[in-house]
């Protein structure tokens, strides 16, 4: 699954504030051009086959650590523990027989599980049934069965006919109707646990097209049909479904039929003949047009639009089947189920979801071929998705404690598939941001195991550690025992666990058995404690030798280890040249030395750049040009330049550094080193502008358009009017705003024939002009937008609405604020809509309060601003997403 989240590092840039990053140095952080990311802090050192090791302490913790004045008290109970569902009969299928009530939002349905007891005999049986109305429960021959279903009714006991041993099969026939809607509660990672969802029921929301899907992690698709509901089970499956004739269906597995049913309807039969978990059970109903893609080695490739996307479908899942043949190579394990659908449906509660061979996405992934120009994003999801068809569907995690070894995989796919696909420089940046994600995360809240058996609840086990920290570590055993060994240990742990239930244990003795080493070490200190380690790197250069001292200074609470062993390498670069050693770090401080014939260039600390940790290594100007200059690695290139970038002095290296960097191949690269111009050379202004003209990546041409406006160059003018014709809708944005400044006569007409066009980058490039402009007629506008923006963008359009709202008079704003309102109390809108109208309410209150004494009515505006403050209350005490409510106490 691909969480929305807000948490870390993300809703901290929304809220302009700073983010501790991966590895610290000392100097300010910088951005790439795409979205805010905080500058990566990078420490260099490791080990060799000729150097010595001084310890500069005897023991892994300190006298201070170890002196006893913070004893815990003893416990009087066993600490809590999350295990595995206690499995006492064996679901080998599921016959589903459903239609729906779209004015009632209820399911009709029949269930016909067939079962045996797994060891122990057993004369009764417990089901997941959340909230349901059952007309009969029968065996198969219609004998009728008594069941007990009273309390909160979230699970069914049936008392069987009589007493079935281990290897007895018998079938139970469920008749019920189920009504998610009113059963189900919004809150967690997976911002409702409904199940199953109605979109536009009943037609009443303007044209947005009626749906049903289902979202059945973690076990709530229990709330539509009954089922033994945890991750450990798993059957096959049929499901035939009635829907009225203009609606497509998609479910697991192969459509075998599509019958009438009579009354404009008709009953399609999808059948699932392999085995796999309950809450991996799909289905989803509405109006779509199926585009058929090549087939994958006979396997059906297709993609559910929504008309008006069906001409972009490849571009909105993008590299399907090549991503197929890619993880089914890098495994050794062909993708092993029927066929791979995907398509993205509205008002989606999570990212995607990885049902197994009918993957379900947000609408966020929709779009036009230039919607999409250089956005990354959806083949990132469409390759974590697919993963999952191994890490998760194929083989899956038995507890979501062991969630990592589901998301996990899948968070490193993307490392995988960017690293195949567009090269070292793309994966190593986005390996940076998923570090800056998980460190984030733990800045202001306690870090815990990847393995988390004492979680408070299923539901946060969604979050930075099980995803980012779950891929990093990944990344780590990778480095550590080799790619031949890495995909070999995945090979055998596939083959060896398919259609079945894993924990920790059988992934390490995969890689066990295959190299032939004991890594308990390893997965100790990864998966089964809290935390990374927190560096401190300081080099010196004496008499023939270069020493490296390496002090961990991590906490110890929360089960974070006083040292982590780390077996890491350290380039020592001497007129340009590297020589790598080999070190492992195994106590609190060591300090390593290496032979060398002259003081080094620089010395990089893990040039691999594999290591997740927090690292603080002053280097200074000289040392950091030469990383740059020598250093191959993407995160070695952008730390100098970002650091370089913001010295006071040095003018001559940083001229130098700038210049070079704008002409890097990377753009994250030559998108931070234009971030770090402020006053341009000669040299440097002409590179920009050619940036400007023609740079090869949308996001990196915009920015050096938005500089040159900035700087009021000479070529703006030319430069923004070739920016309009442009087929990236990001430069055509960045070339409005140029334009303004240009040619504001120009730039009006352009602006009125762009109001047309359905794209983020234009409707927020207008937004800005039009809050600029004080013009409150255009609030429309921005109110026709306000259920459209997505992420980033959603802060950026709201911002500009509330910055034209402030201009205008108390009844312009109490429109506005009764608007956002709406919005953000709304738990079906996207979270990111709810936290940019909060947000939106909270400024403008204080941007009115600030300014009161200039409207013509204050006692109005007095009345307004306690309003949008009673208004704040009432929305943070409605908000079930955590994430919002913790950034909620900021307003």
């Amino acid at each position: 699954m691909q969480r929305l989240t807000l948490s870390g590092l993300l809703a901290t840039l929304l809220l302009a504030a700073s983010c501790t990053t991966t590895r610290t140095a000392s100097t300010s952080p910088t951005t790439t051009p795409e979205e805010p990311v905080a500058m990566v802090d990078t420490t260099e050192l490791r080990n060799l086959d000729t150097m010595t090791v001084s310890p500069a302490t005897n023991g892994v913790i300190t006298e201070e650590e170890m002196d006893g004045t913070n004893e815990a008290p003893i416990p009087t109970t066993l600490p809590r523990r999350a295990v595995a569902f206690n499995r006492v009969h064996d679901l080998l299928h599921t016959k589903l027989e459903v239609s729906f009530n779209w004015d009632k939002e209820m399911v009709m349905g029949v269930a016909t599980l067939r079962l045996k007891p797994l060891f122990r005999p057993t004369n009764e049986l417990t089901l997941d049934a959340k909230n349901f109305t059952f007309n009969s429960i029968t065996l198969a021959d219609g004998t009728a069965l008594d069941y007990t279903y009273e309390g909160d009714q979230q699970q069914v006991t049936i008392e069987l006919d009589r007493t079935y041993t281990r290897g007895e099969e018998f079938t139970v026939v469920l008749d019920y109707t189920a009504t998610p809607a009113e059963a189900g509660t919004a809150g967690g990672a997976i911002t409702s646990d409904k199940g199953l969802f109605f979109i536009n029921p009943r037609g009443e929301d303007g044209d947005k097209p009626r749906q049903i899907w289902t979202q059945g992690e973690t076990e709530n698709n229990s709330r539509w049909f009954p089922t033994i509901d945890k991750p450990n089970e798993r059957c096959t499956q049929e499901i035939y479904v009635t829907v009225d004739d203009e609606y497509e269906t998609l479910s697991n597995g192969v459509l075998v039929s599509s019958e009438p049913a009579g009354n404009g309807q008709r009953t399609d039969y999808w059948k699932m003949d392999l085995p796999h978990a309950p809450y991996l059970f799909a289905l989803v109903v509405g109006d779509f047009d199926i585009v058929e893609d090549e087939d994958w080695n006979g396997i059906p490739v297709n993609y559910y639009m929504e008309k008006e996307y069906a001409d972009y479908a490849t571009s909105i899942f993008p590299y399907t089947p090549e991503l197929l043949t890619f993880f089914s190579d890098l495994t050794g394990v062909d993708y092993p189920w029927p066929k791979y659908s995907q398509v993205a449906v509205r008002d989606y509660v999570s990212g995607a979801m990885e049902n197994t061979t009918a993957v379900i996405f947000g609408e966020f992934m929709n779009g036009t071929d230039r919607d999409l120009i250089d956005v990354d994003y959806n083949q990132k999801v469409v390759a974590h998705e697919m993963f999952h068809h191994w890490f998760g569907d194929l083989v899956t995690c038995e507890s979501w404690a062991q969630l990592t070894l589901n998301e996990g995989f899948a968070n490193y796919s993307e490392y995988l598939w960017m690293e195949h696909k567009h090269g070292r420089d793309a994966a190593d940046y986005h390996l940076l941001e998923e570090w800056q994600g998980y460190f984030g995360s733990v800045q202001n809240n306690p870090p815990h195991e990847l393995i988390w058996y004492d979680y408070p609840d299923k539901e946060a086990m969604f979050d930075a550690h099980s995803y980012n920290k779950g891929g990093a570590v990944l990344h780590m055993l990778r480095n550590y025992v080799g790619d031949e060994a890495f995909f070999t240990s995945l090979k055998n742990y596939l083959e060896r666990y398919k259609y079945s239930p894993v924990e920790i244990d059988e992934l390490r003795m995969a890689f066990e058995d295959t190299t032939g080493e004991d890594l308990a070490w390893f997965f100790d200190q990864w998966y089964l404690s809290a935390g990374h380690p927190r560096l401190q790197i300081t080099t010196d250069y004496s008499d023939g030798s270069v020493s490296v001292n390496v002090a961990q200074v991590q906490d110890t609470d929360d089960n974070v280890p006083a040292v982590f062993k780390i077996p890491v390498d350290v380039d020592v670069y001497t007129n340009g040249i590297a020589e790598r050693h080999r070190i492992t770090i195994d106590q609190r401080e060591q300090t390593f030395t290496f032979p060398a014939t002259a003081a080094p260039d620089v010395v990089i600390f893990d040039p691999e750049h594999q290591l997740l940790s927090q690292t603080e290594y002053n280097k200074s100007p000289e040392e950091l040009a030469a990383q740059f200059r020598y250093a191959p690695a993407f995160l070695d290139r952008y730390e100098a330049v970002g650091l370089i970038g913001s010295l006071d002095d040095h003018a001559e290296m940083k001229d130098e550094i700038l210049t070079a960097a704008l002409r890097d191949t990377f753009y994250a690269i030559r998108g931070v080193a234009l971030q770090s111009l402020e006053a341009p050379t000669p040299g440097q202004l002409e590179a920009l502008r050619e940036i400007a003209r023609t740079d090869d990546h949308s996001q990196v041409r915009a920015s050096a358009i938005d500089l040159l406006t900035q700087l009021e160059d000479d070529e703006l003018p030319a430069i923004a009017r070739a920016a309009m014709d442009a087929r990236p809708y990001a430069v055509v944005a960045a070339g409005l705003q140029a334009l303004v400044a240009a040619d504001p006569v120009a730039a009006s007409q352009a602006a009125a024939q762009l109001e047309e066009v359905d794209n983020q980058d234009i409707s927020n490039a207008l937004a800005g002009l039009y809050s600029e402009s004080g013009d409150v007629s255009k609030l429309p506008f921005f109110e026709d937008r306000l259920n459209k923006a997505e992420g980033y963008g959603a802060i950026s359009l709201y911002t500009a609405y509330q910055a034209l709202l402030a201009k205008g008079q108390a009844a312009d704003q109490t429109a506005g604020v009764a608007r956002l309102k709406e919005i953000a109390l709304d738990q079906s809108q996207n979270p990111w809509r709810r936290l940019a109208a909060t947000k939106a309410i909270s400024d403008l209150r204080n941007d009115v309060a600030d300014r009161a004494e200039e409207f013509d009515d204050p006692d109005a505006m007095n009345k307004l601003i306690m309003e949008m403050g009673t208004s704040l209350e009432t929305i943070k005490a409605t908000e079930t997403n955590a994430d919002l409510k913790s950034i909620y106490q900021q307003f």
